[in-house]
């Protein structure tokens, strides 16, 4: 595995000595976690704020190279300061030996335009952009696939619909929850309608 951050061990913790690490171009972070004290860092602002907007940081196992020791962590959460959206904080959590997470995997559509729903003018409604599951720290998902290729006005997906990879299952067991329907478009709706089915199921669109 190639290494994904650099950082430094801190001496020094409090407000004072974080305002100064990010003068220095550093955001202060912690690695905890696998039964170990926790260790506390430095690392670089830049390269970790970027790895944040390129999306999927909470969901990515990487390396952090501490003064030439490595750590094998995941992300489990960041600050953000809310009035100026600079990076105040980080945490990641060590990663052991058949360690299973429990993560949100992003949503990923294909073949839109191979449903026929759609081409009448259907709307794909979107009711989980992220599935939340357990799976193997070594074979974390990028996103899970949901094909739409036939699908109808009227369809729902749900997540027996897609192939989950080897270890990776569900955190929610108890229903076959759903991803996403294909709503009638606006001109064929009728006003008298049953409740649509992420209606139906019980706070999937609050979730």
């Amino acid at each position: 595995m190639s290494v994904e951050l650099k950082a430094s061990v801190r001496d020094r913790v409090g407000k004072g000595a974080a305002r100064e690490l990010r003068r220095n171009g550093l955001v202060p972070a912690v690695i905890y976690g696998d039964k170990k004290a926790p260790l506390a860092i430095s690392v670089s602002y830049k390269d970790t704020f970027r790895k944040i907007h390129d999306g999927g940081f909470l969901s990515h196992v990487i390396e952090i190279d501490v003064d030439g020791e490595k750590h094998r962590v995941i992300p489990k959460d960041y600050q953000l300061e809310p009035v100026r959206d600079f990076l105040v904080h980080v945490d990641f959590l060590r990663i052991g030996k058949n360690t299973t997470l429990t993560v949100e995997v992003p949503v990923n559509f294909i073949n839109e335009e191979k449903s026929p729903g759609l081409k009448k003018g259907g709307v794909l409604n979107i009711v989980r952009h992220a599935v939340e599951v357990s799976c193997p720290a070594e074979s974390i998902p990028e996103n899970l696939v949901v094909d739409l290729a036939g699908v109808e006005v009227g369809d729902s997906i749900h997540i027996s619909a897609v192939t989950l990879p080897k270890g990776v299952t569900p955190t929610i067991t108890d229903r076959d929850f759903t991803i996403a329907t294909i709503a009638a478009p606006s001109a064929l709706r009728s006003s008298e309608g049953g409740a649509s089915d992420e209606e139906a199921e019980t706070g999937e669109g609050e979730e």
